[in-house]
């Protein structure tokens, strides 16, 4: 049964159990799809030596670079660290306070697909050649070289959905998409922001991305009708 989340505090119960030093995949792609709420919760919970998996180390001060701001975190694993508006993470950075592991976003993803899918590991060319080939068991395949790349599970992910039904369906909007489907299959307890609940059965099969079998949590910023139907 999945657990719904509705009242101020729900997004801080949903979060309450994170522990020290949790793996916690964190969706967005920019502030596209970053469920801004359930960072603060966490936030505010107080959890430290996290590691985060996300597409890049937060914007402003929002959001996860708040996260990293009140300085729970200890390794962030993304694609872009550093853009016009990531000034505290280059702070914590440079003066040696977080850890950073660089990760090709293509890999970034299918790395997390390995973990939801029960892949141990596959082999992928982006970054032969590079730095980040350093420690990687390398592979030439039909004359082209390869790094083998090993699946990236998490303990916890926080994403944001368009909507839930009941069961806890989700249908995303748009860009807001991105990293959410295959942060549910990697992790072991799924949190999800939606901004609507409807009733089950009210979303179109068709239309659902993430099954309800993925996921644990739901808090809803938005209404939910006193049957789950759509408001």
């Amino acid at each position: 049964m999945i657990a719904h989340y509705r009242d101020q505090g729900g997004a801080d119960e949903a979060v309450a159990d994170v522990p020290d030093g949790a793996t916690v995949l964190i969706g967005g792609f920019g502030s596209a799809g970053q469920p801004v709420e359930l960072i603060d919760a966490l936030r505010r919970q107080g959890a430290k030596e996290l590691v985060v998996v996300n597409n890049n180390a937060g914007n402003g001060d929002h959001g996860l670079a708040a996260l990293l701001a009140a300085g729970q975190v200890a390794k962030i694993i993304c694609s872009f660290p550093r853009q016009v508006d990531s000034w505290i993470f280059d702070d914590l950075y440079r003066s040696g306070r977080v850890q950073l592991e660089v990760v090709p976003q293509g890999t970034l993803a299918e790395r997390m697909r390995a973990a939801g899918a029960g892949i141990g590991g596959f082999y992928c060319p982006t970054g032969v050649g590079t730095p980040l080939a350093q420690g990687k068991e390398a592979r030439t395949i039909d004359g082209r070289d390869y790094l083998l790349e090993l699946p990236l599970p998490g303990d916890y992910a926080l994403i944001k959905a368009h909507r839930a039904d009941r069961m806890g369906n989700l249908v995303y909007r748009k860009t807001a998409r991105n990293f959410g489907p295959v942060m549910a299959t990697a992790a072991a307890t799924t949190i999800v922001q939606v901004g609507q609940v409807v009733a089950t059965g009210a979303l179109d099969p068709e239309a659902v991305v993430t099954p309800s079998i993925y996921v644990d949590r739901v808090v809803c910023q938005g209404q939910t009708g006193p049957e789950g139907g759509a408001q």
